[in-house]
């Protein structure tokens, strides 16, 4: 049995990033719901809990509570943020709103370094994101380490193998917050660290068998990574059950539907189905301009495509998605997770209550980069497995208002030429994202002698290893600038190109 790190899930929006650093040392882990039962812990092999940050505060009347017996389980616990501020607050101390909240980059100052923090410098830069803190500790305790506002922001108990951190080791912002994991899972649970992909993938092969059994299992095949995984994962599992549908939404990528169906289709030789519901889609998208109503339209029409086609495929009773724990963890949670709402997920919050087939989501508690990992393994080519995200609905979500054919085309013929131009600079593998984006407002130009009022093309290129995260990417303007000139000299309707240099947070990747 696998040595498992149980990470208990307060609703923090970085819940599974946390699961994935553990993970990244080559230790198995395991998100679970904050009022998991002892009983269920003590049949792991456990080597240590963490708890999860969360949105809200241990001292309101319906704070979400671990089991306080977690502490006579006899294994190490971090508390990170949220949980280490219950953490504490079980054990003794007092925590309250604080006078003045810590959101982003700050300074952290080691004052003891105890075993948690025992390989790391004096001062070290930290990623803070708390409005409570504790204030008062007991003589159980000792503190390790203060910023300028918050006096414990690193603690550890005397009696009890429980630490405490204030802010958040686990994103990339937190540059020592490797060491830390390293000195908790290595030196503090004594954890072996002999856990690989390969092993999810046995595992995850195990998981469709017994969920599927003999009965077919459809694939939504979009072509992007997530998809052309999930589809390579499942024929490994259930071989020729394996039925793929590519869906036209008529929200596409220039050229896409022609690369998805040569590649899949003749090369891999897998049983793939194509749908043209683009009229559909197009037609229930007319006029409408809320993203979120945007979703759950794409989310309802996908279904609707499956169920078209599955009429023709006997023994049809599953449906297999791509979605990702961002995906999850950003369109929040209805089984009693504590996660805040950022955004539906046409694959998460758009399905329809009565489905009609049962889900398949092997990738749902995986990150863009792991998911790249395992395509590796399962032996994808380099040309998809390192391929740019693109969004399930498409396009719909990169056109800011309503959506209409001429406004498409205007967006295809933008977004490909951005793509030329970074792949022509050698930028491509350096990029997480980049896209186009077609803006709903108009703006004043002069082209040749006459005037022009046309439409504003926004460029977003991103770096992130997780999609959680993420910064904008300083493109050379040289390419910057022929990016612009061939938009604005090519696609007609077009007359300004501005460059997106906002981050994630606070904004997040894709404008809708």
């Amino acid at each position: 049995m696998e040595e498992t790190i149980a990470i208990l899930d307060f609703g923090s929006q970085y819940g599974q990033l946390i699961a994935r650093r553990v993970r990244e040392h080559n230790v198995y882990s395991e998100l679970c719901p904050y009022d998991i039962d002892c009983g269920r812990l003590r049949k792991m092999n456990l080597k240590g809990i963490i708890l999860s940050g969360g949105p809200a505060s241990v001292y309101e009347k319906n704070a979400p509570r671990c089991d306080p017996d977690i502490f006579k389980l006899d294994v190490p616990i971090l508390g990170i943020c949220y949980g280490m501020q219950i953490g504490c607050q079980l054990l003794g101390a007092r925590i309250e709103m604080a006078h003045s909240r810590e959101y982003g980059s700050t300074r952290l100052k080691v004052h003891r370094k105890g075993d948690l923090l025992a390989h790391l410098a004096d001062e070290n830069t930290v990623w803070m994101s708390h409005g409570d803190q504790v204030v008062k500790l007991s003589d159980d305790f000792i503190a390790l380490a203060a910023t300028g506002t918050c006096s414990y922001a690193a603690v550890q108990h005397k009696n009890v193998p429980f630490f405490g951190l204030q802010f958040h080791p686990e994103v990339t912002h937190t540059p020592c917050g490797t060491r830390i994991f390293q000195s908790f899972l290595y030196e503090i649970c004594q954890c072996r660290g002999d856990w690989q992909m390969g092993n999810f993938i046995e595992q995850a092969c195990e998981n469709i068998r017994r969920q599927v059994g003999r009965a077919a299992v459809i694939c939504g095949l979009s072509g992007g990574v997530d998809s052309s995984v999930v589809a390579a994962l499942i024929r490994r599992a259930v071989g020729d059950q394996l039925v793929c549908i590519f869906v036209d939404n008529g929200l596409l990528r220039k050229g896409e539907r022609d690369y998805v169906e040569s590649t899949f289709r003749d090369h891999f030789q897998l049983d793939l189905r194509v749908v043209d519901w683009s009229e559909q889609f197009l037609r229930r998208l007319a006029g409408v301009t809320d993203p979120q109503h945007k979703r759950t339209i794409i989310g309802h029409e996908f279904i609707e495509a499956f169920v078209s086609e599955a009429d023709s495929i006997a023994e049809a009773k599953f449906l297999a998605q791509g979605t990702l724990y961002p995906d999850v963890i950003e369109s929040g949670s209805k089984d009693g997770n504590p996660a805040a709402n950022i955004k539906l997920h046409h694959n998460v919050g758009g399905l329809p209550e009565k489905l009609g087939f049962e889900l398949v989501e092997p990738l749902r508690n995986l990150f863009k980069d792991e998911v790249r990992v395992l395509g590796e393994h399962l032996g994808l080519p380099e040309n998809i497995v390192w391929r740019h995200p693109f969004p399930g609905p498409g396009l719909a979500v990169r056109i800011i208002g309503e959506i209409t054919p001429q406004r498409l085309d205007i967006l295809r013929d933008a977004d490909v030429i951005m793509l030329e131009e970074i792949e022509a600079a050698g930028l491509y593998h350096a990029i997480g994202q980049a896209f186009a984006v077609l803006l709903p407002i108009g703006s004043v130009g002069v082209m040749g002698d006459d005037r022009s009022y046309e439409n504003v093309i926004a460029l977003r290129a991103v770096e992130t290893s997780d999609f959680m995260t993420a910064d904008w990417v300083n493109i050379p303007y040289e390419v910057l600038r022929r990016i612009s000139n061939r938009i604005i000299n090519e696609v007609r309707g077009v007359n300004r190109v501005v460059y997106d240099i906002s981050s994630k947070p606070p904004a997040t990747i894709e404008w809708e």
